[in-house]
């Protein structure tokens, strides 16, 4: 398989034979297939020393949906680059990437079976201490150097071409933008959120902030973005966090990563009371500061072009992210509830009336902080305009 010269999809044996033939592990190797994702086969494969490694393959079709749903293998490309890209500013933050191989779609990469996936351990109740300060440092980071503040515009525009995802970023421009706003038959929602849902078809309001969000997603190309930067894309235990999965990524605008993750910890929120609710605002409070804080370090000490000193610049730039970054995730919530592909947070919610009553206050919130973004000035704000939500 060293010498494959077109695409086959792997199998647990095929899989260790690649292993094999790769010099990835030696001696007796099991395999197992772990993925549960939409798009890929992940398999981890152990052998007789207790070494272990993970393969990746991504799929020429959308594994949610089947084979009437094709997609590109360049993914693959796109994923293992930009974890290499990330790491070089973000190591401790994402998986060292060992192998991988055009032609089959692979990317080897380093176990992490030992984490848990942070949405799981948060559904389950856990409370992870440092996982929001980790992850405003990885935005800061890997935002703020793959941005023109930090690197010289023929670099920052040849990974943009290096980085360009056509064919992913549609799927975020019709399942984040698009459908959710009309009766598209990719929508998935239960009937008794069939009025609030309609309610949104019929905000005119709503939906020309939505449309303004989309064409700033289309437009800026601000910072290589992770792009799917969900709490199911990020790996944790007490003291470590890894990101994983950015085969959406592309140069687009930094407050979109931003608001995805501030987007799913209010999923969190939503589901929580008492103090356990205060602990996931607290995070949601650290992400942000923690990226504002570091953001607003990296530019003073890198960017060094005469706008650089310009008196209440920087604080333009970080308040046009912060706009954005609510207005994304606004759209997430609204998406994840009435969309394609679900959260757990929320579906998983056994009783009925409960399920419901989260969803719609998920859905009255989106939509609020995407009409209300300008006129909400802080993280606190944000928190607070939560609190009103009933």
């Amino acid at each position: 398989m060293t010498t494959a010269t077109q695409y086959e999809a792997l199998t647990n044996t095929t899989a260790i034979a690649y292993a094999k033939d790769n010099n990835l592990l030696s001696g007796s190797i099991t395999c197992e297939e772990i993925g549960d994702g939409n798009l890929n086969y992940v398999f981890r494969l152990v052998n007789d020393k207790g070494d272990s490694i993970i393969i990746k393959q991504a799929l020429p079709y959308a594994k949610v949906v089947g084979e009437s749903w094709p997609l590109t293998l360049q993914r693959a490309t796109i994923e293992a680059e930009t974890l290499k890209k990330h790491g070089e500013f973000v190591p401790a933050y994402v998986p060292r990437v060992l192998h991988t191989d055009a032609v089959l779609a692979i990317t080897v990469m380093e176990d992490l079976s030992h984490l848990t996936v942070a949405r799981d351990g948060l559904i389950a109740g856990q409370h992870y201490a440092h996982l929001a300060k980790h992850i405003g440092e990885y935005l800061a980071k890997t935002l703020f150097f793959t941005s023109d503040f930090a690197l010289h515009p023929f670099e920052k525009k040849r990974l943009q071409v290096a980085f360009s995802n056509p064919e992913l970023c549609k799927i975020t421009e019709d399942l984040i933008f698009t459908d959710p706003y009309y009766d598209a038959p990719t929508n998935d929602f239960e009937e008794g959120l069939r009025s609030s849902v309609e309610a949104l078809w019929q905000d005119n309001d709503l939906q020309r902030e939505v449309a303004k969000l989309k064409r700033h997603f289309l437009t800026q190309a601000e910072a290589l973005v992770h792009g799917d930067l969900h709490t199911g894309s990020i790996f944790v235990d007490a003291q470590t966090t890894k990101v994983i999965d950015p085969e959406f990524a592309f140069y687009g605008p930094i407050g979109f990563d931003v608001g995805q993750v501030i987007a799913n910890f209010t999923f969190q929120w939503l589901t929580r009371q008492g103090e356990d609710r205060q602990k996931i605002a607290t995070d949601i409070a650290t992400v942000w500061q923690v990226f504002d804080t570091t953001y607003r370090q990296l530019f003073t000490k890198h960017y060094e072009e005469h706008y650089a000193k310009v008196a209440g610049y920087l604080d333009d730039h970080i308040a046009d992210i912060f706009v954005d970054t609510l207005g994304y995730a606004g759209a997430e919530l609204i998406r994840r509830t009435i969309g394609l592909a679900h959260v757990k947070d929320l579906d998983s919610i056994e009783n009925t009336a409960l399920r419901l009553q989260k969803k719609q206050q998920t859905l009255q919130a989106g939509s609020f902080i995407i009409k209300n973004r300008r006129n909400i000035s802080s993280i606190e704000g944000y928190l607070a305009h939560l609190e009103d939500i009933r």
